[in-house]
């Protein structure tokens, strides 16, 4: 079996998603769900789904090393990203070489980096006028979305689309993409 923790900072509707996705798998469990927002809503979502949920500061996550030790001792093979807006500090990207996962509501190496997440993502991509946006999955390295990419997806952009529209276009492919290309890079 192998076991991969979910990373949020919000909602939780991707850490649902790829949570009900593996519900019945013989091959990948997720283990536990950790948030870094005390009133993140992702921990309700944890909890209806029987999916232990663990809080962690800022100071457990890069300093007192006590997200390294859950992380060891829940036995997790795999870190999945989702909706999680920190970097990831050296240590754990030492413990979990080319083994973490992210998803950016963007294609990558467009409308990426510090600062560039869900809304102002989308707000930038419809003042640029753009034609197409999309999903990228990607590896985890020591830059924020610049790691290697593993997937993406597009979508059609019209004059009529806002943030608010961009951005359900991308929860669609979000859902219907994330949990299988989790799948297919896990079992290898």
């Amino acid at each position: 079996m192998i076991n991969i923790a979910i990373l949020a900072s919000g909602n939780g509707t991707n850490a649902q998603q790829i949570s009900e996705y593996f519900a019945g798998s013989d091959k990948v469990c997720v283990k536990c769900i950790i948030y870094n927002r005390k009133d993140a809503y992702v921990a309700e979502r944890a909890k209806n789904l029987g999916i232990p949920a663990h809080y962690f500061s800022r100071k457990d996550f890069y300093e007192n090393g006590s997200v390294m030790q859950y992380l060891k001792e829940q036995q997790i093979d795999w870190v999945i990203l989702a909706g999680f807006l920190w970097l990831v500090p050296d240590d754990m990207l030492a413990a979990y070489p080319d083994h973490i996962i992210n998803i950016h509501p963007a294609l990558l190496p467009n409308y990426g980096g510090k600062g560039m997440y869900g809304h102002h993502v989308h707000e930038a991509v419809i003042a640029n006028h753009e034609k197409e946006s999309g999903i990228t999955i990607h590896i985890v390295d020591n830059r924020y979305d610049c790691g290697t990419t593993l997937f993406q997806a597009k979508c059609t952009l019209t004059d009529e689309d806002t943030p608010d529209t961009l951005a359900e276009k991308i929860h669609l492919l979000e859902k219907a993409y994330f949990p299988m290309v989790i799948e297919k890079t896990v079992l290898g």
